[in-house]
Protein backbone atom coordinates (compact mmCIF):
# COMPACT_ATOMS: atom_id res chain seq x y z
CA UNK A 1 0.00 0.00 0.00
CA UNK A 2 1.29 3.43 -0.93
CA UNK A 3 0.59 5.55 2.12
CA UNK A 4 2.64 8.59 1.08
CA UNK A 5 -0.56 10.24 -0.17
CA UNK A 6 -2.12 9.95 3.28
CA UNK A 7 0.82 10.39 5.61
CA UNK A 8 2.58 13.77 5.97
CA UNK A 9 6.34 14.03 5.64
CA UNK A 10 8.30 14.54 8.83
CA UNK A 11 8.68 18.28 8.22
CA UNK A 12 4.92 18.59 7.54
CA UNK A 13 3.73 17.02 10.78
CA UNK A 14 0.14 17.87 11.68
CA UNK A 15 0.00 20.56 14.35
CA UNK A 16 -2.04 19.90 17.49
CA UNK A 17 -5.53 21.32 17.13
CA UNK A 18 -4.96 23.80 19.94
CA UNK A 19 -2.29 25.60 17.95
CA UNK A 20 -3.81 25.33 14.48
CA UNK A 21 -3.58 28.80 12.96
CA UNK A 22 -6.31 31.04 11.70
CA UNK A 23 -5.63 34.37 10.09
CA UNK A 24 -5.75 37.69 11.92
CA UNK A 25 -9.11 38.77 10.51
CA UNK A 26 -10.72 35.50 11.51
CA UNK A 27 -9.22 35.79 14.99
CA UNK A 28 -10.58 39.31 15.36
CA UNK A 29 -14.08 38.29 14.28
CA UNK A 30 -14.10 35.41 16.77
CA UNK A 31 -12.86 37.64 19.60
CA UNK A 32 -15.52 40.26 18.93
CA UNK A 33 -18.15 37.52 19.17
CA UNK A 34 -16.66 36.14 22.40
CA UNK A 35 -16.70 39.65 23.90
CA UNK A 36 -20.47 39.69 23.43
CA UNK A 37 -20.43 42.29 20.65
CA UNK A 38 -23.75 42.16 18.81
CA UNK A 39 -23.42 45.19 16.50
CA UNK A 40 -20.52 46.68 14.52
CA UNK A 41 -20.94 49.93 12.59
CA UNK A 42 -18.66 50.60 9.65
CA UNK A 43 -17.79 51.37 6.07
CA UNK A 44 -15.80 49.23 3.65
CA UNK A 45 -12.49 49.97 1.93
CA UNK A 46 -9.69 48.21 0.01
CA UNK A 47 -7.56 47.61 3.11
CA UNK A 48 -10.54 46.05 4.90
CA UNK A 49 -11.15 43.25 2.36
CA UNK A 50 -9.73 40.38 4.48
CA UNK A 51 -11.73 41.54 7.52
CA UNK A 52 -14.94 41.72 5.50
CA UNK A 53 -14.23 38.30 4.00
CA UNK A 54 -13.87 36.85 7.49
CA UNK A 55 -17.21 38.34 8.57
CA UNK A 56 -18.92 36.99 5.44
CA UNK A 57 -17.43 33.49 5.81
CA UNK A 58 -17.69 33.03 9.57
CA UNK A 59 -21.17 34.52 9.90
CA UNK A 60 -20.55 35.68 13.49
CA UNK A 61 -23.18 36.47 16.09
CA UNK A 62 -22.89 40.23 15.54
CA UNK A 63 -24.64 42.38 12.95
CA UNK A 64 -22.55 44.55 10.67
CA UNK A 65 -24.32 47.83 9.90
CA UNK A 66 -23.06 49.44 6.71
CA UNK A 67 -22.93 53.22 7.14
CA UNK A 68 -22.56 55.93 4.50
CA UNK A 69 -19.82 57.84 6.31
CA UNK A 70 -17.11 56.72 8.75
CA UNK A 71 -17.92 59.70 10.96
CA UNK A 72 -21.45 58.34 11.25
CA UNK A 73 -20.05 54.93 12.26
CA UNK A 74 -18.25 56.58 15.18
CA UNK A 75 -21.36 58.48 16.30
CA UNK A 76 -23.50 55.33 15.99
CA UNK A 77 -21.07 53.36 18.17
CA UNK A 78 -21.04 56.19 20.72
CA UNK A 79 -24.84 56.30 21.02
CA UNK A 80 -25.07 52.51 21.03
CA UNK A 81 -22.67 52.35 23.99
CA UNK A 82 -24.49 55.04 25.95
CA UNK A 83 -27.89 53.38 25.67
CA UNK A 84 -26.90 49.69 25.78
CA UNK A 85 -24.41 49.50 28.63
CA UNK A 86 -22.11 47.63 26.24
CA UNK A 87 -18.99 48.59 24.29
CA UNK A 88 -19.72 50.34 21.01
CA UNK A 89 -17.66 49.04 18.09
CA UNK A 90 -16.98 50.87 14.84
CA UNK A 91 -14.64 50.18 11.95
CA UNK A 92 -13.32 51.88 8.84
CA UNK A 93 -10.61 51.70 6.18
CA UNK A 94 -7.24 53.41 5.97
CA UNK A 95 -6.50 56.93 4.77
CA UNK A 96 -9.63 59.06 4.46
CA UNK A 97 -11.67 56.52 6.41
CA UNK A 98 -9.35 56.79 9.41
CA UNK A 99 -9.51 60.58 9.19
CA UNK A 100 -13.29 60.71 8.95
CA UNK A 101 -13.91 58.42 11.93
CA UNK A 102 -11.97 60.65 14.37
CA UNK A 103 -14.84 62.96 15.52
CA UNK A 104 -16.86 60.09 16.97
CA UNK A 105 -13.88 58.84 18.96
CA UNK A 106 -13.01 62.30 20.25
CA UNK A 107 -16.59 62.77 21.48
CA UNK A 108 -16.77 59.31 23.06
CA UNK A 109 -13.38 59.51 24.75
CA UNK A 110 -13.86 62.92 26.34
CA UNK A 111 -17.39 61.90 27.38
CA UNK A 112 -16.05 58.67 28.96
CA UNK A 113 -18.04 56.44 26.60
CA UNK A 114 -16.50 53.00 25.91
CA UNK A 115 -15.96 52.63 22.15
CA UNK A 116 -13.50 50.36 20.37
CA UNK A 117 -12.55 51.53 16.87
CA UNK A 118 -10.84 49.31 14.32
CA UNK A 119 -9.25 50.82 11.21
CA UNK A 120 -7.56 48.70 8.58
CA UNK A 121 -4.24 49.84 7.17
CA UNK A 122 -1.64 49.20 4.51
CA UNK A 123 0.90 46.38 4.87
CA UNK A 124 3.55 47.34 7.44
CA UNK A 125 6.28 46.48 4.93
CA UNK A 126 4.94 49.13 2.54
CA UNK A 127 5.28 52.05 4.95
CA UNK A 128 7.39 55.08 4.02
CA UNK A 129 7.29 54.17 0.32
CA UNK A 130 4.56 56.51 -0.84
CA UNK A 131 1.86 53.87 -0.55
CA UNK A 132 -1.69 55.05 -1.17
CA UNK A 133 -3.59 55.95 2.07
CA UNK A 134 -0.45 55.73 4.24
CA UNK A 135 -0.84 57.41 7.65
CA UNK A 136 0.78 56.99 11.04
CA UNK A 137 -2.47 55.78 12.59
CA UNK A 138 -1.18 55.45 16.15
CA UNK A 139 0.01 59.08 16.06
CA UNK A 140 -3.30 60.13 14.50
CA UNK A 141 -5.53 58.46 17.08
CA UNK A 142 -3.43 59.04 20.20
CA UNK A 143 -4.81 62.54 21.03
CA UNK A 144 -8.47 61.44 20.78
CA UNK A 145 -8.39 58.03 22.46
CA UNK A 146 -7.48 56.54 25.81
CA UNK A 147 -5.25 53.97 24.10
CA UNK A 148 -4.20 53.03 20.55
CA UNK A 149 -2.05 50.20 19.25
CA UNK A 150 -1.12 48.54 15.97
CA UNK A 151 -0.10 44.88 16.43
CA UNK A 152 3.44 44.09 15.32
CA UNK A 153 2.54 40.58 14.20
CA UNK A 154 -0.15 37.90 14.26
CA UNK A 155 0.96 36.68 17.68
CA UNK A 156 0.49 40.19 19.09
CA UNK A 157 -3.05 40.67 17.73
CA UNK A 158 -5.12 38.81 20.39
CA UNK A 159 -3.46 40.71 23.24
CA UNK A 160 -4.05 44.03 21.49
CA UNK A 161 -7.77 43.24 21.05
CA UNK A 162 -8.17 42.22 24.70
CA UNK A 163 -6.30 45.29 25.90
CA UNK A 164 -8.38 47.64 23.75
CA UNK A 165 -11.56 46.33 25.36
CA UNK A 166 -10.08 46.27 28.86
CA UNK A 167 -8.97 49.89 28.66
CA UNK A 168 -12.31 51.01 27.24
CA UNK A 169 -14.31 49.59 30.17
CA UNK A 170 -11.92 50.13 33.10
CA UNK A 171 -11.46 53.12 35.40
CA UNK A 172 -12.29 56.29 33.53
CA UNK A 173 -14.07 54.80 30.51
CA UNK A 174 -13.17 55.93 27.02
CA UNK A 175 -12.47 55.18 23.37
CA UNK A 176 -9.66 52.93 22.19
CA UNK A 177 -8.26 52.18 18.74
CA UNK A 178 -6.82 49.12 17.00
CA UNK A 179 -4.81 49.52 13.81
CA UNK A 180 -5.18 46.52 11.53
CA UNK A 181 -2.60 46.38 8.70
CA UNK A 182 -3.23 44.06 5.76
CA UNK A 183 -0.35 41.75 6.66
CA UNK A 184 -1.70 41.39 10.23
CA UNK A 185 -5.15 40.55 8.87
CA UNK A 186 -3.56 37.74 6.83
CA UNK A 187 -0.99 36.58 9.42
CA UNK A 188 -1.28 33.27 11.24
CA UNK A 189 -2.71 33.44 14.77
CA UNK A 190 -2.63 30.40 17.06
CA UNK A 191 -6.10 29.31 18.09
CA UNK A 192 -5.03 28.88 21.71
CA UNK A 193 -4.33 32.64 21.87
CA UNK A 194 -7.76 33.60 20.59
CA UNK A 195 -10.00 34.15 23.61
CA UNK A 196 -11.87 36.99 25.32
CA UNK A 197 -13.23 37.69 28.76
CA UNK A 198 -16.94 38.25 28.03
CA UNK A 199 -17.06 40.64 30.98
CA UNK A 200 -15.04 43.14 28.95
CA UNK A 201 -17.93 43.69 26.57
CA UNK A 202 -19.98 45.59 29.16
CA UNK A 203 -19.24 48.53 31.44
CA UNK A 204 -18.15 49.26 34.01
CA UNK A 205 -16.16 46.02 34.04
CA UNK A 206 -14.84 46.80 37.50
CA UNK A 207 -16.41 48.88 40.27
CA UNK A 208 -13.81 50.38 42.61
CA UNK A 209 -15.16 50.83 46.13
CA UNK A 210 -14.38 54.06 48.00
CA UNK A 211 -12.24 54.22 51.12
CA UNK A 212 -14.38 53.88 54.30
CA UNK A 213 -12.80 56.96 55.88
CA UNK A 214 -13.81 59.22 52.99
CA UNK A 215 -17.37 57.88 53.18
CA UNK A 216 -17.51 58.48 56.93
CA UNK A 217 -16.30 62.09 56.66
CA UNK A 218 -18.62 62.85 53.72
CA UNK A 219 -21.63 61.45 55.58
CA UNK A 220 -20.85 63.65 58.59
CA UNK A 221 -20.58 66.75 56.40
CA UNK A 222 -23.85 66.02 54.60
CA UNK A 223 -25.76 65.46 57.83
CA UNK A 224 -24.30 68.56 59.46
CA UNK A 225 -24.90 70.86 56.47
CA UNK A 226 -28.03 73.02 56.42
CA UNK A 227 -28.59 73.41 52.67
CA UNK A 228 -26.70 70.80 50.64
CA UNK A 229 -27.22 70.42 46.87
CA UNK A 230 -26.15 67.44 44.78
CA UNK A 231 -24.87 68.06 41.24
CA UNK A 232 -24.98 64.79 39.30
CA UNK A 233 -23.08 64.16 36.08
CA UNK A 234 -22.88 61.40 33.50
CA UNK A 235 -20.89 59.24 35.93
CA UNK A 236 -24.16 58.45 37.71
CA UNK A 237 -25.66 57.20 34.43
CA UNK A 238 -22.59 55.20 33.40
CA UNK A 239 -22.66 53.45 36.77
CA UNK A 240 -26.44 52.88 36.67
CA UNK A 241 -26.66 54.60 40.06
CA UNK A 242 -29.91 56.59 39.68
CA UNK A 243 -31.80 54.45 42.23
CA UNK A 244 -29.09 54.97 44.83
CA UNK A 245 -28.93 58.70 44.08
CA UNK A 246 -32.70 59.13 44.47
CA UNK A 247 -32.64 57.27 47.79
CA UNK A 248 -29.82 59.48 49.11
CA UNK A 249 -31.61 62.68 48.03
CA UNK A 250 -34.83 61.58 49.73
CA UNK A 251 -32.98 60.65 52.90
CA UNK A 252 -31.26 64.03 53.09
CA UNK A 253 -34.18 66.04 51.75
CA UNK A 254 -31.63 67.41 49.28
CA UNK A 255 -32.20 69.04 45.85
CA UNK A 256 -30.48 67.37 42.88
CA UNK A 257 -29.29 69.34 39.86
CA UNK A 258 -27.61 67.74 36.86
CA UNK A 259 -25.24 68.60 34.07
CA UNK A 260 -26.61 68.21 30.53
CA UNK A 261 -24.77 64.88 30.27
CA UNK A 262 -26.17 63.84 33.65
CA UNK A 263 -29.78 64.52 32.63
CA UNK A 264 -31.71 61.47 33.82
CA UNK A 265 -29.64 60.86 36.97
CA UNK A 266 -32.94 61.49 38.75
CA UNK A 267 -36.43 61.63 37.29
CA UNK A 268 -37.05 65.28 36.44
CA UNK A 269 -40.59 64.99 37.78
CA UNK A 270 -39.24 64.01 41.22
CA UNK A 271 -39.95 66.56 43.99
CA UNK A 272 -36.23 67.00 44.69
CA UNK A 273 -35.17 67.37 41.05
CA UNK A 274 -34.02 70.84 39.99
CA UNK A 275 -33.13 69.91 36.41
CA UNK A 276 -30.14 70.91 34.27
CA UNK A 277 -27.98 73.79 35.46
CA UNK A 278 -25.33 75.84 33.71
CA UNK A 279 -24.94 78.10 30.72
CA UNK A 280 -26.79 75.90 28.21
CA UNK A 281 -30.34 75.23 29.40
CA UNK A 282 -29.86 76.18 33.04
CA UNK A 283 -32.65 78.29 34.53
CA UNK A 284 -32.35 81.07 37.08
CA UNK A 285 -34.49 79.46 39.80
CA UNK A 286 -32.30 76.34 39.67
CA UNK A 287 -29.17 78.40 40.04
CA UNK A 288 -30.67 80.11 43.09
CA UNK A 289 -30.48 76.80 44.97
CA UNK A 290 -26.78 76.48 44.10
CA UNK A 291 -26.03 80.01 45.30
CA UNK A 292 -27.96 79.44 48.55
CA UNK A 293 -26.35 76.08 49.35
CA UNK A 294 -23.71 75.69 52.04
CA UNK A 295 -22.41 72.43 50.57
CA UNK A 296 -22.13 71.20 46.96
CA UNK A 297 -21.71 67.48 46.31
CA UNK A 298 -20.47 66.71 42.76
CA UNK A 299 -21.09 63.08 41.79
CA UNK A 300 -19.59 61.77 38.56
CA UNK A 301 -19.41 65.35 37.29
CA UNK A 302 -16.29 67.07 36.02
CA UNK A 303 -17.56 70.51 37.09
CA UNK A 304 -16.69 71.86 33.68
CA UNK A 305 -17.25 75.32 32.23
CA UNK A 306 -20.81 74.80 30.94
CA UNK A 307 -22.25 73.24 34.11
CA UNK A 308 -20.67 75.85 36.40
CA UNK A 309 -21.01 79.00 34.26
CA UNK A 310 -17.22 79.04 33.95
CA UNK A 311 -16.74 78.19 37.61
CA UNK A 312 -19.00 80.88 39.00
CA UNK A 313 -21.82 78.45 39.89
CA UNK A 314 -20.71 78.29 42.64
CA UNK A 315 -17.69 80.52 43.03
CA UNK A 316 -14.70 78.66 44.39
CA UNK A 317 -14.04 78.94 48.12
CA UNK A 318 -17.55 80.05 49.07
CA UNK A 319 -18.94 76.65 50.07
CA UNK A 320 -17.89 73.23 51.26
CA UNK A 321 -17.27 70.81 48.42
CA UNK A 322 -17.45 67.03 48.20
CA UNK A 323 -16.59 65.24 44.97
CA UNK A 324 -17.07 61.57 44.12
CA UNK A 325 -15.47 60.29 40.91
CA UNK A 326 -14.17 56.99 39.59
CA UNK A 327 -11.01 58.78 38.45
CA UNK A 328 -8.99 60.28 41.27
CA UNK A 329 -7.22 62.54 38.78
CA UNK A 330 -10.50 64.41 38.23
CA UNK A 331 -11.05 65.31 41.87
CA UNK A 332 -10.21 68.87 42.82
CA UNK A 333 -9.25 69.95 39.30
CA UNK A 334 -11.70 72.86 39.08
CA UNK A 335 -12.63 73.49 42.73
CA UNK A 336 -11.01 73.28 46.13
CA UNK A 337 -12.52 70.04 47.44
CA UNK A 338 -12.91 69.40 51.17
CA UNK A 339 -13.54 65.67 50.76
CA UNK A 340 -12.63 63.62 47.70
CA UNK A 341 -14.12 60.15 47.25
CA UNK A 342 -12.56 57.87 44.64
CA UNK A 343 -14.90 55.12 43.53
CA UNK A 344 -17.65 54.00 41.20
CA UNK A 345 -20.83 56.00 41.71
CA UNK A 346 -23.08 53.00 42.40
CA UNK A 347 -21.24 51.45 45.39
CA UNK A 348 -20.04 54.91 46.41
CA UNK A 349 -23.52 56.42 46.76
CA UNK A 350 -24.86 53.22 48.34
CA UNK A 351 -22.14 53.24 51.00
CA UNK A 352 -22.74 56.92 51.64
CA UNK A 353 -26.50 56.38 51.98
CA UNK A 354 -25.86 53.64 54.57
CA UNK A 355 -23.55 55.93 56.54
CA UNK A 356 -26.06 58.80 56.41
CA UNK A 357 -28.89 56.46 57.47
CA UNK A 358 -26.87 55.38 60.51
CA UNK A 359 -26.43 58.99 61.56
CA UNK A 360 -30.10 59.80 61.02
CA UNK A 361 -31.22 56.64 62.84
CA UNK A 362 -33.33 55.63 59.85
CA UNK A 363 -35.11 58.98 59.56
CA UNK A 364 -34.91 61.79 57.02
CA UNK A 365 -32.98 65.02 57.41
CA UNK A 366 -35.59 67.07 55.51
CA UNK A 367 -33.09 69.83 54.75
CA UNK A 368 -35.10 71.35 51.88
CA UNK A 369 -38.87 71.61 51.59
CA UNK A 370 -39.82 70.09 48.21
CA UNK A 371 -42.77 72.48 48.18
CA UNK A 372 -40.31 75.35 47.80
CA UNK A 373 -38.79 73.69 44.72
CA UNK A 374 -42.26 73.18 43.22
CA UNK A 375 -43.22 76.79 43.96
CA UNK A 376 -40.14 78.14 42.20
CA UNK A 377 -40.70 75.83 39.22
CA UNK A 378 -44.30 76.96 38.85
CA UNK A 379 -43.37 80.63 39.09
CA UNK A 380 -40.74 80.27 36.41
CA UNK A 381 -42.93 78.27 34.04
CA UNK A 382 -45.65 80.90 34.42
CA UNK A 383 -43.14 83.45 33.10
CA UNK A 384 -42.52 81.23 30.06
CA UNK A 385 -46.19 80.67 29.22
CA UNK A 386 -46.25 83.70 26.96
CA UNK A 387 -43.84 81.92 24.63
CA UNK A 388 -45.97 78.74 24.48
CA UNK A 389 -48.30 80.31 21.96
CA UNK A 390 -49.90 79.88 18.55
CA UNK A 391 -47.36 82.23 16.98
CA UNK A 392 -45.82 81.48 13.62
CA UNK A 393 -43.02 80.48 13.11
CA UNK A 394 -43.51 77.86 15.81
CA UNK A 395 -41.93 78.84 19.12
CA UNK A 396 -39.32 76.34 20.37
CA UNK A 397 -41.01 76.36 23.79
CA UNK A 398 -44.27 75.24 22.15
CA UNK A 399 -42.42 72.51 20.29
CA UNK A 400 -40.87 71.10 23.49
CA UNK A 401 -44.23 71.11 25.28
CA UNK A 402 -45.89 69.20 22.44
CA UNK A 403 -42.97 66.78 22.24
CA UNK A 404 -43.08 66.02 25.97
CA UNK A 405 -46.83 65.37 25.79
CA UNK A 406 -46.42 63.00 22.83
CA UNK A 407 -43.43 60.93 23.98
CA UNK A 408 -43.95 57.57 25.73
CA UNK A 409 -42.16 57.31 29.09
CA UNK A 410 -39.60 54.84 27.77
CA UNK A 411 -38.57 56.97 24.77
CA UNK A 412 -34.93 57.76 24.03
CA UNK A 413 -34.19 61.31 22.89
CA UNK A 414 -31.02 62.44 21.13
CA UNK A 415 -30.39 66.16 20.63
CA UNK A 416 -27.85 67.74 18.33
CA UNK A 417 -25.91 70.79 19.53
CA UNK A 418 -27.31 74.14 18.48
CA UNK A 419 -31.01 74.95 18.63
CA UNK A 420 -32.31 71.70 20.24
CA UNK A 421 -29.94 71.48 23.21
CA UNK A 422 -30.81 74.55 25.34
CA UNK A 423 -34.56 74.05 24.90
CA UNK A 424 -34.58 70.31 25.61
CA UNK A 425 -32.14 70.75 28.51
CA UNK A 426 -34.25 73.49 30.05
CA UNK A 427 -37.84 72.44 29.43
CA UNK A 428 -38.07 68.76 28.46
CA UNK A 429 -38.67 66.77 31.65
CA UNK A 430 -37.58 63.14 31.77
CA UNK A 431 -40.39 61.28 33.56
CA UNK A 432 -38.15 58.40 34.64
CA UNK A 433 -34.54 58.17 35.78
CA UNK A 434 -31.95 56.47 33.62
CA UNK A 435 -30.11 57.01 30.36
CA UNK A 436 -32.93 58.38 28.19
CA UNK A 437 -31.37 61.55 26.80
CA UNK A 438 -28.07 62.21 25.02
CA UNK A 439 -26.50 65.37 23.62
CA UNK A 440 -22.84 65.39 22.51
CA UNK A 441 -21.38 67.85 24.97
CA UNK A 442 -17.64 67.14 24.79
CA UNK A 443 -17.06 68.81 21.44
CA UNK A 444 -20.55 69.76 20.31
CA UNK A 445 -20.09 68.37 16.80
CA UNK A 446 -23.01 69.05 14.49
CA UNK A 447 -24.39 66.07 12.61
CA UNK A 448 -24.47 63.73 15.63
CA UNK A 449 -28.18 63.03 16.13
CA UNK A 450 -29.12 61.58 12.73
CA UNK A 451 -26.55 58.75 12.80
CA UNK A 452 -26.84 58.39 16.58
CA UNK A 453 -30.49 57.30 16.30
CA UNK A 454 -29.24 54.25 14.39
CA UNK A 455 -26.93 53.29 17.26
CA UNK A 456 -29.69 53.90 19.80
CA UNK A 457 -32.16 51.80 17.83
CA UNK A 458 -29.82 48.79 17.89
CA UNK A 459 -29.04 49.38 21.56
CA UNK A 460 -32.70 49.43 22.61
CA UNK A 461 -34.92 48.13 19.77
CA UNK A 462 -37.93 47.93 22.06
CA UNK A 463 -37.95 51.70 22.70
CA UNK A 464 -39.02 54.62 20.54
CA UNK A 465 -35.97 56.59 19.45
CA UNK A 466 -36.29 60.28 18.60
CA UNK A 467 -33.55 62.43 17.10
CA UNK A 468 -33.92 66.22 17.27
CA UNK A 469 -31.61 68.36 15.14
CA UNK A 470 -31.26 71.75 13.56
CA UNK A 471 -31.23 72.08 9.79
CA UNK A 472 -27.49 72.80 9.84
CA UNK A 473 -26.88 69.45 11.55
CA UNK A 474 -29.27 67.62 9.23
CA UNK A 475 -27.37 68.65 6.11
CA UNK A 476 -24.10 67.33 7.52
CA UNK A 477 -25.39 63.77 8.03
CA UNK A 478 -28.31 63.51 5.58
CA UNK A 479 -26.71 60.58 3.75
CA UNK A 480 -27.60 58.32 6.68
CA UNK A 481 -31.26 58.63 5.68
CA UNK A 482 -30.40 55.84 3.25
CA UNK A 483 -29.18 53.68 6.16
CA UNK A 484 -32.44 54.30 8.04
CA UNK A 485 -34.46 53.49 4.94
CA UNK A 486 -32.46 50.37 4.02
CA UNK A 487 -32.71 49.03 7.58
CA UNK A 488 -36.32 50.25 7.99
CA UNK A 489 -35.62 51.47 11.52
CA UNK A 490 -38.74 52.87 13.27
CA UNK A 491 -37.13 56.10 14.46
CA UNK A 492 -38.56 59.62 14.44
CA UNK A 493 -36.36 62.42 13.13
CA UNK A 494 -37.33 66.02 13.89
CA UNK A 495 -35.60 68.89 12.11
CA UNK A 496 -35.98 72.29 13.77
CA UNK A 497 -35.75 74.39 10.62
CA UNK A 498 -34.72 78.05 10.71
CA UNK A 499 -32.39 78.31 7.67
CA UNK A 500 -29.27 79.33 9.58
CA UNK A 501 -26.57 78.19 11.95
CA UNK A 502 -28.70 79.56 14.74
CA UNK A 503 -26.32 79.21 17.67
CA UNK A 504 -23.60 81.26 16.02
CA UNK A 505 -26.09 83.78 14.64
CA UNK A 506 -27.54 84.33 18.12
CA UNK A 507 -23.99 84.72 19.44
CA UNK A 508 -23.28 87.38 16.83
CA UNK A 509 -26.40 89.26 17.88
CA UNK A 510 -25.42 89.06 21.56
CA UNK A 511 -22.00 90.51 20.70
CA UNK A 512 -23.53 93.27 18.61
CA UNK A 513 -21.63 92.20 15.50
CA UNK A 514 -23.05 91.92 11.95
CA UNK A 515 -24.53 88.61 10.83
CA UNK A 516 -21.92 86.95 8.65
CA UNK A 517 -21.47 83.40 7.32
CA UNK A 518 -24.47 81.96 9.17
CA UNK A 519 -27.43 81.99 6.77
CA UNK A 520 -28.28 79.36 4.16
CA UNK A 521 -31.22 78.39 1.95
CA UNK A 522 -34.54 77.17 3.31
CA UNK A 523 -34.79 73.47 2.44
CA UNK A 524 -37.86 71.23 2.38
CA UNK A 525 -36.41 68.47 4.54
CA UNK A 526 -39.60 66.43 4.33
CA UNK A 527 -39.12 66.25 0.55
CA UNK A 528 -35.50 65.18 1.05
CA UNK A 529 -36.67 62.37 3.34
CA UNK A 530 -39.21 61.21 0.77
CA UNK A 531 -36.44 61.02 -1.84
CA UNK A 532 -34.80 58.41 0.41
CA UNK A 533 -38.05 56.45 0.76
CA UNK A 534 -38.90 57.86 4.20
CA UNK A 535 -42.20 59.49 5.01
CA UNK A 536 -41.72 63.21 5.58
CA UNK A 537 -44.15 65.81 6.93
CA UNK A 538 -43.54 69.55 6.97
CA UNK A 539 -45.07 71.35 9.95
CA UNK A 540 -45.51 75.12 9.91
CA UNK A 541 -48.77 75.53 11.86
CA UNK A 542 -48.53 75.01 15.67
CA UNK A 543 -51.92 73.28 15.58
CA UNK A 544 -50.44 70.61 13.30
CA UNK A 545 -47.64 69.72 15.73
CA UNK A 546 -49.57 67.34 17.97
CA UNK A 547 -51.10 65.15 15.23
CA UNK A 548 -47.77 65.02 13.38
CA UNK A 549 -45.92 63.94 16.53
CA UNK A 550 -48.57 61.35 17.35
CA UNK A 551 -48.28 59.91 13.85
CA UNK A 552 -44.51 59.76 14.16
CA UNK A 553 -44.70 58.00 17.53
CA UNK A 554 -47.15 55.41 16.21
CA UNK A 555 -45.26 54.67 13.00
CA UNK A 556 -43.38 51.40 12.70
CA UNK A 557 -41.16 52.88 10.01
CA UNK A 558 -38.69 55.77 9.88
CA UNK A 559 -40.34 59.17 9.66
CA UNK A 560 -39.13 62.77 9.50
CA UNK A 561 -40.93 65.90 10.71
CA UNK A 562 -39.67 69.18 9.29
CA UNK A 563 -40.75 71.73 11.92
CA UNK A 564 -40.26 75.38 10.94
CA UNK A 565 -39.34 77.23 14.14
CA UNK A 566 -38.54 80.74 15.26
CA UNK A 567 -34.90 81.66 14.46
CA UNK A 568 -32.70 81.33 17.51
CA UNK A 569 -31.45 84.92 17.39
CA UNK A 570 -35.06 86.12 17.70
CA UNK A 571 -36.02 83.66 20.45
CA UNK A 572 -35.81 83.76 24.22
CA UNK A 573 -33.35 80.88 24.39
CA UNK A 574 -32.26 79.71 27.86
CA UNK A 575 -28.58 80.44 27.27
CA UNK A 576 -26.95 82.51 30.01
CA UNK A 577 -24.60 84.63 27.88
CA UNK A 578 -27.44 85.72 25.59
CA UNK A 579 -29.77 86.52 28.47
CA UNK A 580 -27.05 88.56 30.14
Amino acid sequence: MDCTARCPKADEAVKPESVMPMNGSQALVRMLSEAGVDTVFGLCGDTSLPFYEAIARLRPSFNHILTRDERSAGFMADAYARFSGKVGVCEGPSGGGALYILPGLAEANQSSVPVVCITSDIDIAQRERGTLTELDQDALFRPVTAWTRTPSGGRDLPWVVREAFRRAVSGRLGATHIGLPLNIQEADVAERDVYMDPGLGRYPAYRPFPAPDSIRRAAECLVESRHPVIVAGAGVLRAGAWTELTALAEMLGCPVATSISGKGAIAETHPYSLGVIGSNGGLGFRHDFIHEADLIFFIGCHAGSVTTLKWTLPEDGTKKMIQLDVDGNRIGVNYRVDIGIVGDAKPGIAALADAVADRLAGGSAGKTDPGRIAEKKCAFMASVEAFISDAVPIRPERFVLELENALPEESLVIADPGTPTPYLSAYYRLPKAGRRFVAPRAHGALGYALPAVVGACYAAPEKKVVGVMGDGSFAISAGELETLSRRNLPVLLIVMTNACFGWVKAGQKAMGTPFFGVDFSMIDHAAVARAFGIEGIRVEDPAALQPALEKGMASGKPMLLDVVVQPLEEANAPVSKWIA
